[in-house]
C-alpha cells in the first residue's frame, strides 16, 4: 500500500498541470453565466434527473511508465523505452447518479484498444525495436464529476476516480518475436476535465482525461530470451484520452 501511495505522489506534477488548467477554465464559467443569464436554457430537465444514461466514443494514446532493472547493471545491460504513442480508441456506456447539484457519480463500463512500441538498446547501440505490445481492455471506471455553475448552455467540470480493467489481448507471441507478457488485471487512477454543452434534446460533452496504473503489469515467465523482461523491474500502464459523450 505504501508503494502505491508513493507512486501516486510521484505523478503529482503531471496531475497538477491538468488540475490547474481545468480549474482556471471552470472559474471563468460563473462570470460567463452572469453575462449570458438572460439567454434561453436548453435541456433543463437533464439537470433535475437523479439517474441518466448515455454513451461515449473516444481516442486514446497508451503508454508505459518504465522502471529499469539496474540491480546487476553492466555496460552491455539492455535498456528500454517507449518509442512512439500509437492512436487507439475506446467505447463506453454512461450511467450517472446525481449526488448533489454539482456532484455526480459516473460508472463508464466499456472497451479500449491500443498498443505501445518498446525499444530495447544497449548504450549507443540498438538491440531490438520489434516489441509492439497490444492491449484490449474491458474497463470499469467509477468516477466522481464535480461541475461548475451552468453558464446558460455550457458548464465546466473536473473528474477523477479509479478504473479497474482486464486485458484480454495475447501479448506474448514467440512466433512474432514478442517476448514480453502483460498481466491480465490492472488498476488505474484517473483525472481530467472538460466542458458540457446543452442542446435542445441532448447534452454534448468534450473531455480530456489521464490514466496512470498503480501496479506492475509485467508478467514474468519462462522465455528463450529472458534479457527483455530482465531489463525492466516494473512496468506500469498509462494513457491519455479524448472523449466525446452524448447524454
Amino acid at each position: 500500500m505504501l508503494n502505491c501511495v508513493f507512486y501516486i505522489c510521484k505523478n503529482c506534477q503531471q496531475l497538477k498541470k491538468i488540475v490547474e488548467v481545468t480549474l482556471m477554465l471552470c472559474l471563468l464559467v460563473p462570470v460567463s453565466a452572469q453575462i449570458t443569464q438572460k439567454k434561453m436554457l436548453n435541456y433543463q430537465q437533464h439537470d433535475n434527473r437523479v439517474i441518466h444514461f448515455g454513451f461515449c466514443l473516444g481516442l486514446n494514446a497508451m503508454d508505459f511508465n518504465i522502471t529499469p532493472s539496474l540491480s546487476d547493471y553492466k555496460t552491455d545491460t539492455l535498456l528500454s523505452n517507449v518509442t512512439k504513442l500509437s492512436p487507439g480508441f475506446h467505447i463506453q456506456a454512461v450511467s450517472a447518479l446525481k449526488l448533489s447539484k454539482k456532484l455526480e457519480l459516473r460508472f463508464l463500463p466499456g472497451v479500449a484498444f491500443g498498443s505501445r512500441n518498446l525499444l530495447f538498446f544497449k548504450p549507443g547501440k540498438l538491440y531490438d525495436d520489434n516489441h509492439q505490445l497490444e492491449s484490449s481492455y474491458v474497463e470499469l471506471p467509477l468516477l466522481l464529476k464535480y461541475k461548475s455553475e451552468r453558464a446558460t448552455n455550457m458548464r465546466g467540470f473536473i473528474i477523477g476516480g479509479l478504473n479497474p480493467r482486464l486485458d484480454l489481448a495475447k501479448t506474448y507471441r514467440e512466433d512474432d518475436g514478442i517476448y514480453m507478457d502483460l498481466k491480465f488485471n490492472d488498476l488505474c487512477y484517473e483525472l481530467g476535465g472538460g466542458f458540457d454543452f446543452y442542446f435542445p434534446y441532448f447534452k454534448l460533452t468534450f473531455e480530456i482525461r489521464g490514466s496512470w496504473g498503480i501496479f506492475n503489469v509485467l508478467n514474468e515467465k519462462s522465455t528463450p530470451h529472458p534479457e527483455f523482461q530482465n531489463a525492466i523491474e516494473k512496468l506500469r500502464s498509462s494513457a491519455y484520452m479524448f472523449s466525446i459523450y452524448i447524454e
